[in-house]
């Protein structure tokens, strides 16, 4: 399901996304095959999960069934020879690297005390290590590009200390990608390689949410992200640099403004549950809600915290929510 139309601007670019293998890096990477694009498939699942449907090849399979071209390749963005490697077979392959989409990403919703040390190192060597290691190793190829882009699916940073409050670690993770693209898009303006952010207004259904809550009719579903992306990726990297850009405000650019195709359900689409990292009240609030009610989860149902354990998502009474969305 997709609002906006290809343009086929994207035919013969070569895109290397990480966490591609499920949720939205796939619906991006899907987006772009629709023009044709060369997509690199960098992820860490190779082989089937019992719960959580797709790997690198089957997301393969797909891309080049819209017509893309695939390289399926093992990364764990954490690892710099892995990384390497990747760019290293993207080059061969396809010739170099036109786009870098830094999707891949781990979350731990904890205060300071219930941070252990694991779990911050974890965040920060994928969302700001990750992010700016893939951005280092493929800026040689993107200054060759003349359409380059980076793309970090990072939220605007936003200052107000509720977002600090309620969790240091993973709020300077994920604002770490964000830092990124403010310098990197002015070191980078030289090469005129364009470097931004995309966060979505709300919440998204993926496979580790669906998991999580058991309920994904408050969400929206991906497309509505790669939509945004796709327009994104599509403008003039010289002028289009340096935006933290919301998913619903770049849709409307595009000329969407009916949304409702992209709620889960169309009877909640008045009642969507906000994504965090926003001015809006509202966004704070059901930030709040769904600790709460995550929490409350892991207390009234032994089955499901067993469940969400073999997807490595782990909940506690001191309101720990931790899942891996790095696939």
């Amino acid at each position: 399901m997709s609002l906006v139309a290809n343009t086929g601007k994207l035919a013969g670019r070569t895109l290397f996304v990480t966490g591609a293998s499920r949720g939205i890096g796939k619906a991006i990477a899907l987006k772009a095959a629709k023009d044709g694009a060369n997509i690199v498939v960098a992820a860490k699942t190779a082989e089937p999960h019992p719960k959580l449907p797709g790997t690198i090849y089957t997301a393969a399979e797909e891309i080049e069934a819209l017509g893309g071209k695939a390289l399926p390749v093992i990364v764990d963005v954490r690892d710099e020879k892995q990384v390497q490697k990747a760019v290293d077979e993207a080059v061969k392959k396809f010739n170099g690297i036109d786009i870098l989409v830094n999707n891949a990403s781990a979350i731990s919703l904890t205060g300071t005390e219930h941070t252990d040390m694991k779990r911050y190192d974890l965040m920060h060597n994928i969302n700001t290590r990750g992010t700016f290691l893939a951005s280092k190793l493929c800026l040689p190829y993107l200054k060759n590009s003349d359409h380059a882009h980076i793309l970090n699916l990072s939220p605007p940073l936003n200052m107000n200390p509720h977002w600090f409050a309620v969790h240091v670690a993973y709020t300077m993770a994920k604002y770490g990608m964000s830092m990124c693209v403010l310098g990197m898009s002015e070191e980078f303006k030289q090469f005129n390689i364009g470097v931004n952010a995309l966060w979505p207004k709300t919440a998204i259904a993926t496979a580790a949410i669906e998991m999580l809550t058991g309920d994904t009719s408050s969400s929206r579903k991906p497309e509505i992200v790669s939509d945004a992306a796709y327009y994104m990726l599509c403008k003039n990297p010289k002028s289009f640099t340096g935006n933290f850009a919301i998913d619903e405000d770049i849709l409307q650019e595009a000329g969407i403004n009916d949304l409702t195709p992209y709620a889960c359900d169309p009877k909640n689409v008045d009642n969507l549950l906000m994504d965090g990292f926003l001015d809006d009240p509202r966004s704070v609030s059901d930030h709040m809600k769904l600790s709460s009610g995550l929490v409350r989860g892991y207390h009234t149902s032994a089955a499901r915290y067993k469940e969400v354990c073999r997807v490595h998502i782990l909940l506690t009474p001191h309101k720990l929510i931790f899942f891996q969305t790095y696939q």
